[in-house]
Formats: C-alpha cells, sequence, structure tokens
C-alpha cells in the first residue's frame, strides 16, 4: 500500500531519491502593473511582447490592485537573453501611454526542487508609469 500511495502522489519512497512535486510552470516574461496608474475601468490596452511572440489585455479596474500579463515561450529556451518591449495605449483614442523596451535575461526556475521536472525560463517585471519596465520585486535587474 505504500508503494501504492506514493505513486499516486507523486513521491518517491525515501530511499529512492528526493521526492518530487507536481507543480507546473511555464517558461515566459510576465509583467505586473497597477490598474489605476492608467486611468479609468480598462483604460487602456497593454502590450507585452517577448521575442517574437506577444500578448495583450485591457489595462483592468481602478479597484483592482494588479493586473499582469505573460507572454509564454518554448519551454526548451534556455539560459539566454530575450527583448521584451511593452506598449500601453490609450483605449479611448490609441495614444501611446508608456513604452519601453528591456533585454531580459531569463533566470532557470525548478518549481518543484532542483533535481525534479520541470525546469523553466523566466523574467518578471512591473509596468511603472514614469520608469517603464523594472525588475519586479525579488528579481536581479537586467
Amino acid at each position: 500500500m505504500l508503494v501504492l500511495t506514493a505513486a499516486l502522489s507523486g513521491c518517491s519512497l525515501p530511499s529512492r531519491g528526493a521526492a518530487c512535486t507536481e507543480m507546473g510552470m511555464d517558461s515566459g516574461v510576465g509583467v505586473l502593473w497597477t490598474p489605476a496608474d492608467f486611468g479609468g475601468p480598462d483604460a487602456a490596452v497593454v502590450r507585452v511582447c517577448a521575442g517574437e511572440r506577444c500578448a495583450q489585455r485591457a489595462s483592468g479596474g481602478p479597484d483592482d490592485p494588479f493586473a499582469s500579463l505573460s507572454v509564454r515561450l518554448p519551454d526548451d529556451v534556455g539560459d539566454t537573453t530575450v527583448p521584451v518591449r511593452l506598449t500601453a495605449t490609450s483605449a479611448k483614442d490609441g495614444r501611446v501611454l508608456l513604452s519601453d523596451r528591456v533585454s531580459a535575461r531569463l533566470t532557470e526556475q525548478h518549481p518543484n526542487g532542483p533535481s525534479c521536472p520541470p525546469t523553466a525560463w523566466t523574467a518578471s517585471y512591473r509596468a511603472h508609469p514614469e520608469r517603464g519596465l523594472v525588475p519586479a520585486a525579488g528579481t536581479a535587474p537586467r
């Protein structure tokens, strides 16, 4: 019964090496912002590109503490630098409210421990209304 329990839970027996959880994680670049920085409800359209891949969404409501957008990268992207572009435009008239570019050095992540899959490569930024893309808290400057 112990072997069956260990197999079903995604854990190994103590004598067989380190136990691995089964948390998933994708490689990608994430950008976080405060919707109030862009005005009223969905006042802006935020577009983030990492390399040739892009994603966009409405900025969110001013009562939301945070909003975010992620651009997924190939899982095998590896230890590299990718160009990241951020553009926030007015939903009303298309005027550019914020535009910035950085070179993001991806950081290796192991959500289930160093010897357990998956391996993901990530970078995280905050969209600051005056300073543009700044490294998110807890990440090294790029």
